[in-house]
């Protein structure tokens, strides 16, 4: 058996959910979105009170036009600071 042969190959899993945001980056979760768009929406909202927004995702859009569960979750993420202010317009709003 040829070396290449006897060799296997290695599986990366998916990662089953986002890492936490931590105080020592600063930012804090504010919301999870099912999809891009409804991230978009939460992020004008947020943005229209003052409120800077970040948004993480795993999904690269371009490369997976279509998303299975929590795959196309996003996480909108705001300074530590902004987030009682930022709950408060997410709960005035619901």
């Amino acid at each position: 058996m040829s070396a290449m042969a006897a060799r296997r190959a290695k599986i990366i899993r998916f990662p089953t959910r986002l890492p936490r945001a931590t105080p020592a980056s600063g930012l804090a979760e504010a919301r999870r979105c099912r999809d891009q768009a409804e991230a978009l929406v939460v992020r004008g909202l947020l943005e229209s009170e003052g409120i800077q927004v970040v948004l993480q995702n795993r999904l690269a859009q371009s490369v997976y036009p279509f998303s299975v569960g929590h795959q196309a979750e996003v996480v909108l993420l705001v300074a530590h600071a902004d987030l009682p202010r930022a709950r408060t317009v997410l709960a005035r709003r619901a």
